[in-house]
């Protein structure tokens, strides 16, 4: 009996440009955009882990990127380059891969719930045929069991009370939004959150975009205020010098999310840090002293302004403070939603398992 047959592993060959062209698009995120940046970083690393060999360098890589339409001259002959949308659209397809897998192609409204009815997957449910019921859903094996018990073995015979059929999932669409801190917290003590908090909303933008296409996705980044962001903004998106104004951010997620005709609806939020500040009569109310409880109160009476118009609140949390990871709690709390406390590591692959284990629930 055959059992495992191991060989040796061959990995896959790679041109050099393509070799290239994965650590580029790497550093494109890093330097949010900066290709001039991105090149020089790249030319260091050549120096030191010799990328390139005597037929193919770092030139002749930057020429294949403008002729394969990757970058382009700003003004020609100056070397001021810039992205296009297919380099874009490259960073979302490697983040994609990078954190939830080589995902292929779903099915308009691909999302699945509890609940059955007219949908395009079988599920593993049975029940009596029902006038109306498709000839596909008709368990066949099942049906002819039954008209074996019911009639005996005799001449073969088959009524309609024989017949059963397999339920099929019933598939939702879901509305959500995405929070993305960009407080300078985000790259304090010489850790960089912002960089996997860009990669998971670009892989999540394009899980969407290839999976679940009559979905919806809006991005949001909050500092001292909070506004909305496009998808092919995540690569260019920095830290700057702001408090944290969750309190702006919850306020437009919600308002995006009223304007939503789906039943589903859902905002994950990427912090790492505590609010810190609010906005009272134009002006600015900051305390980064520790949890204020002026704008902690705020927080929790929209966490319960979401949780009665149904929108459960998942945060990632990547911080380990103990009075941070009290706060979080208590705001889940007043939401009934859920809070992950996380690595930056682990951040993708939670944020992931929740999004699709939210498929399963449908509001009514």
């Amino acid at each position: 009996m055959l059992g495992y047959r191991f060989s040796k592993y061959n990995p896959k060959d790679q041109s050099n440009f393509d070799r290239l062209f994965d650590v580029f698009k790497q550093l494109l995120t890093y330097t949010s955009g900066d290709v001039a940046e991105a090149l020089s970083w790249l030319t260091e690393l050549d120096k030191e882990y010799k990328l390139t060999d005597k037929k193919y360098g770092i030139g002749d890589f930057i020429n294949e990127l403008q002729e394969r339409g990757y970058i382009k001259d700003e003004q020609v002959g100056e070397g001021n380059f810039s992205m296009t949308p297919k380099t874009e659209q490259s960073i979302r397809q490697s983040a994609l891969e990078k954190i939830f897998g080589k995902l292929k192609r779903g099915k308009v409204g691909n999302h699945k719930t509890r609940h059955t009815g007219q949908g395009d997957e079988m599920s593993s449910d049975m029940r009596n045929y029902q006038f109306g019921d498709s000839l596909e859903q008709i368990a066949m094996l099942e049906s002819f069991r039954n008209a074996q018990i019911n009639h005996g073995i005799g001449e073969f015979m088959m009524s309609e009370d024989d017949l059963l059929v397999r339920e099929k999932e019933h598939k939702t669409q879901t509305s959500t939004v995405l929070m993305i801190d960009i407080s300078h917290s985000m790259i304090l003590y010489g850790e960089d959150r912002i960089t996997p908090a860009k990669n998971v909303a670009m892989a999540l933008a394009e899980l969407i975009k290839r999976k679940y296409p009559k979905d919806t996705l809006d991005i949001i980044v909050f500092g001292d205020d909070a506004w909305q962001i496009e998808v092919k903004d995540l690569p260019y998106l920095q830290v700057g010098p702001y408090h944290t104004n969750t309190v702006a951010g919850l306020e437009l997620a919600m308002d995006i999310l009223r304007r939503k005709k789906n039943a589903n609806k859902q905002i994950f939020m990427i912090t790492d840090g505590k609010p810190s500040c609010i906005r009272e009569n134009g002006q600015y109310y900051k305390n980064s002293f520790g949890l204020d409880r002026k704008i902690v109160n705020k927080c929790l009476r929209l966490a319960g302004a979401a949780r009665r118009l149904k929108i459960p609140i998942t945060t990632f949390m990547i911080a380990t403070d103990p009075y941070l990871q009290s706060f979080v709690e208590e705001f889940t709390e007043a939401n009934s939603g859920k809070a992950f406390y996380t690595s930056l590591k682990g951040l993708g692959e939670y944020l992931f398992e929740d999004f699709e284990r939210n498929k399963k629930r449908r509001v009514r």
